[in-house]
């Protein structure tokens, strides 16, 4: 396992899956300054690998993650420009909806507050039937703007993210899953291994396809219908004489496996 950073974050390759973890379980994974840089270096890394095709976001130790530090969050009041809140953790989130490959977040056990915008860029969620998930921040004086006002709103309708969001509460697993917001529940003590699985199942899909098609799903509701046709059609042009786009009509029609390369 390779460290990045000030080792706060860890990336993993196994195959074509890059698995990237918050690497402080001894504080349950909560976010400092130093995790943040070091989980956007690891997803820039990642993300310029063509040899990887799905990435897991994982927490070592039995948490996915605490949210922020809450001595750093207290201290930056009196020692912080801004800077963590307002530049860092945004282009962290930045960094993981921009990611080429699609990203699959696994939550056990608990993700609040800082925690649960982590999850927000991710294309995929998977969480634990026991996870503590939700944003709880009107109930501390202020609330959630690491982009859960404008990432939520997009995954659950505005109604119901207005209903997260005000209440404070946290979001029941089985209603998280009935609203969209997560993709797949299961027992907190498998979250890791499904997730993993899960990935590994889009590893099998053919690469310059699944990126193509996550930029354009990312532009779908910041573009007027038109332009994200046109969006759409452009990006399936670039595939159209790619040795992936002929193998995948070959493999179905002689009814074997495709075996994609990624060109």
């Amino acid at each position: 396992m390779a460290s990045v950073g000030t080792g706060l974050a860890t990336v993993e390759i196994v195959g074509s899956r890059a698995d990237i973890a918050l690497a402080r379980p001894e504080k349950r994974n909560a976010m400092t300054a130093e995790l943040i840089a070091d989980l956007t270096a690891a997803f820039e890394r990642v993300g310029e690998r063509d040899d990887v095709r799905a990435v897991t976001l994982l927490g070592e130790g039995p948490v996915f993650c605490a949210g922020m530090d809450l001595e750093m969050m207290r201290d930056r009041v009196e020692e912080d420009d801004g800077t963590l809140t307002r530049v860092a953790f945004p282009t962290l989130l930045e960094t993981i909806e921009t990611t080429p490959q699609p990203v699959v977040a696994g939550i056990k056990r608990a993700a609040p507050a800082g925690g649960f915008e982590l999850t927000l860029p991710c294309d995929v969620r998977l969480l634990g039937t026991e996870a503590i998930y939700g944003v709880t921040e009107v109930k501390l004086g202020t609330f959630p703007h690491g982009g859960a006002t404008q990432r939520l709103p997009r995954l659950v309708g505005l109604s119901k993210a207005k209903e997260i969001v005000l209440t404070g509460e946290f979001v029941d697993p089985a209603d998280a899953l009935d609203c969209g917001l997560v993709h797949e529940l299961h027992p907190d003590e498998e979250i890791d291994d499904r997730t993993r699985a899960f990935a590994d199942r889009l590893c099998e899909n053919a690469p310059l396809g699944m990126r193509r098609a996550k930029e354009a799903l990312n532009a779908a509701l910041e573009a007027p219908l038109e332009q994200g046709l046109e969006l759409e059609r452009a990006l399936g042009r670039e595939l159209d004489d790619t040795r992936d786009y002929r193998e995948g009509f070959e493999a179905r029609l002689a009814d074997r496996d495709p075996e994609f390369e990624g060109r």
